[in-house]
């Protein structure tokens, strides 16, 4: 499991030029899947999600968490984050979880996360061409694995 996590002020998610999930000072979450992911996986990740301190105290140190805030998290599935870019000129996706597993493990990130989040929890469209803007607060843009 791989997430790109980018700290913002705000930030929306369009499919076909609608607007499917839009969100306030928060997290976005660029989230991919491989095969061998699980529940355990989900969980480890939602946890550290929703505990890494990377908001600033009244001294302006990373010190608070996205619970600490009541921030939101805009969750966007992304294969293309286990693209391999190693060989030739096209990125190979093979490392990256079909979507008959991917989808599965999806909802269920999400749902880890709601109950864990306080804040508002939108979501792109999975599989969808989307369209995500953002402005980036900081930048903070962190990669988790697990």
């Amino acid at each position: 499991m791989r997430v790109v996590l980018q700290r913002v002020s705000r930030a929306n998610v369009r499919v076909e030029g609608e607007v499917v999930g839009r969100v306030r000072r928060g997290y976005v979450l660029l989230v991919g899947f491989t095969p061998g992911d699980d529940v355990q996986a989900l969980t480890w990740m939602a946890e550290k999600i929703v505990a890494l301190r990377v908001f600033p105290d009244d001294e302006g140190k990373m010190n608070l968490s996205l619970e600490d805030v009541g921030g939101d998290l805009l969750i966007v599935s992304q294969f293309t984050l286990y693209g391999d870019t190693r060989k030739g000129r096209r990125p190979s996706f093979v490392n990256a979880a079909d979507p008959s597993i991917a989808v599965p493990l999806y909802e269920r990130f999400v749902t880890e996360l709601r109950a864990r989040c306080r804040g508002s929890v939108e979501t792109g469209t999975f599989g969808a061409a989307m369209e995500v803007d953002l402005v980036n607060d900081g930048p903070v843009t962190l990669v988790l694995e697990r």
